[in-house]
């Protein structure tokens, strides 16, 4: 892969280490016929997750007002959080992924356009609060592919960029490391196909999430 030595792995939230993307595109499309009347196909649902809610339902609904853009975006909220039957447990082998890599000493954060609470919410229902040692939200900061998001980690756990791997499973992921400066490893399992993600040059591209720790087991931590 590269003989880089990493300390720190950021994450991408949903699509990446939780299997969540059809209830989100499902939830968009459920607010977008709700509040506005209008049909969204899946693959425009799909291509705005990992946005922050605001920016992805106004790319969805570009002639929407303020005012519809909010009612879409709780109608989101709702449906999402509340009334979606639609699972969204963690990929199989994450735990045990995550145990692995922060036993081997990787500093672990998460970068997701979820925002706060939701965020929040998620990390104590799949029982990970205590796995990343910081995290970032959209509402926070600027949403992907905004580069901020990952340069305040860095600042933050006073890590270099190139010794910083963004891991993601959509286009906006890929291209906020590249903004960034970081490298970043694409996984196959969520918002964006292999083709989509390969095209924008990360350094692979896995097929599961867990693969992650056999990638990294030739590239040591180190202080």
């Amino acid at each position: 892969m590269t003989n880089k030595n990493y300390n720190c792995l950021v994450f991408d939230w949903d699509g990446t280490l939780v299997d969540s993307i059809e209830r989100i595109a499902t939830s968009l499309q459920f607010a977008a016929m709700h509040t506005c009347g209008i049909s969204v196909s899946d693959k425009a649902a799909r291509d705005v997750i990992g946005m922050g809610l605001m920016e992805a339902v106004a790319r969805l609904l570009p002639d929407a007002d303020a005012d519809l853009l909010e009612q879409t975006a709780e109608a989101y909220k709702q449906h999402f959080l509340h009334e979606s039957t639609v699972p969204s447990d963690l990929f199989d082998g994450v735990m045990e992924c995550l145990d692995e890599l922060k036993a081997r000493g990787y500093q672990l954060a998460v970068a997701t356009g979820k925002g706060r609470p939701g965020l929040d919410h998620a990390l104590a229902s799949h029982e990970l609060s205590d796995y990343f040692v910081t995290t970032r939200c959209a509402g926070e900061f600027p949403s992907k592919p905004h580069p901020e998001m990952l340069l305040s980690i860095v600042r933050e756990l006073e890590v270099s960029p190139e010794r910083t791997l963004m891991i993601g499973d959509s286009e906006h992921d890929m291209r906020m490391a590249a903004n960034a400066g970081i490298d970043a490893i694409a996984v196959s399992h969520g918002a964006h196909t292999e083709a989509e993600l390969m095209a924008l040059k990360p350094l692979m591209c896995l097929q599961h999430i867990t693969d992650l720790s056999r990638v990294l087991s030739h590239n040591p931590t180190g202080a």
